[in-house]
């Protein structure tokens, strides 16, 4: 098969879609792997390295993209580039559909492409591999961002995260535990602040204090525990569990203002609209703004500043998904894996996601195949 990695166009994006290392691995199985040029550089992985691994590198976008069967992506190519999508292929990367505007979304359908989402791949049990190796690495990044956020240069009211002796650490309060919440609190704990859970689900809240490695106070998320917890909270990691839908609002702007001044929250879930009223997308060099007093941390897709090691967690995720592809082709993968089914947004250019055609309006068609 031939399989195309195009250079990650979205501003900001670091990570490139495979290492070289997952290159080598389809090469060695005969299939012709097109690689942009310049596509793994801010990964730390050039031309060279790509070459080597049995790559063609690409030195047009048109070829890396038109020469392929399987596409894979960091990101979705942008919605001006989806001319350059020609009918029958398919493309495997981070979609974020229920976020993207009703008028990109149908000019993807027109491409007659296959689309599937890396965030909504769920296997048997519930979890969803790519999505969860992307939250472990940012729940990690959360808590090493944030407490730079409130040292006085960046903007914070001026609190050391660890606190020291005589000095009490900074009250950490986060909302979700799922993968990123835990990674988050796992962190958080490690480094000796004070942290608070909060989770809609007593179980995931059990599940969580399994997996520290001291006990922490809990709460179960409602409005009003919401917003007492946010009364006394330095640092706020707000991380709802959404996949494949659009995030809740779970911060008002009146809860904001029960916040102590210059306290920093961070939203977990823009990338899925945002789970607070007053969220709006950042980006670095600036990825901070205030509203009611309160220092907002909104970026999408954290782990990209950790670019290198966020492509060799996502390689060692999708790389036996890739394989699969390249070797069974698009119909007899997707009948075969249910996880890839699910994942499945568009089927050669039909809305196969019952959720995604109720969100836009679009006609809602099946696989033409079930899954065995």
């Amino acid at each position: 098969m031939d399989i195309g990695i195009p250079k990650e166009s979205l501003a900001h994006e670091h990570r490139g879609a495979l290492t070289p290392g997952g290159v080598k691995a389809l090469t060695e199985r005969g299939h012709r792997v097109y690689v942009e040029t310049g596509a793994g550089a801010e990964a730390g992985h050039s031309d060279d390295d790509y070459r080597s691994a049995g790559a063609m590198i690409a030195y047009s976008r048109d070829e890396a993209v038109q020469r392929a069967e399987l596409l894979l992506g960091a990101q979705a190519l942008r919605p001006a580039e989806y001319p350059l999508l020609r009918p029958g292929q398919t493309i495997l990367t981070f979609w974020m559909l229920p976020s993207a505007h009703a008028e990109s979304l149908r000019t993807l359908v027109g491409t007659q492409v296959t689309a599937i989402g890396l965030e909504v791949i769920e296997d048997d049990e519930g979890n969803a591999p790519a999505l969860q190796a992307m939250s472990e690495m940012a729940g990690s990044l959360a808590v090493i961002v944030g407490a730079g956020l409130l040292l006085n240069e960046f903007g914070g009211k001026g609190i050391l995260l660890t606190g020291g002796p005589g000095v009490p650490p900074a009250n950490v309060v986060i909302l979700g535990t799922g993968v990123l919440g835990q990674a988050a609190a796992r962190a958080a704990v490690g480094l000796g602040a004070e942290v608070l859970l909060l989770d809609i689900s007593v179980t995931r809240l059990r599940q969580a204090l399994d997996r520290l490695p001291r006990p922490v106070p809990t709460m179960v998320a409602r409005p009003l525990t919401i917003e007492r917890a946010l009364a006394f909270a330095d640092l706020v990691i707000a991380a709802p569990g959404v996949r494949g839908d659009r995030a809740p609002i779970i911060v008002t702007r009146p809860m904001l203002r029960k916040m102590k001044p210059r306290s920093v929250i961070m939203d977990f879930a823009i990338d899925m609209g945002g789970c607070l009223e007053t969220s709006r997308p950042t980006y670095f060099p600036q990825p901070t703004y205030e509203a009611e007093g309160i220092l907002h941390f909104c970026v999408p897709n954290l782990p990209t500043i950790a670019a290198r090691s966020a492509t060799q967690a996502l390689t060692n995720t999708v790389l036996p998904w890739v394989i699969e592809l390249a070797e069974k082709g698009i119909e007899r993968t997707l009948a075969d894996n249910a996880a890839l089914q699910r994942g499945t947004y568009l089927y050669r250019g039909s809305c196969v996601k019952e959720s995604l055609a109720e969100l836009f309006g679009l006609k809602f068609e099946p696989l033409p195949f079930v899954w065995r």
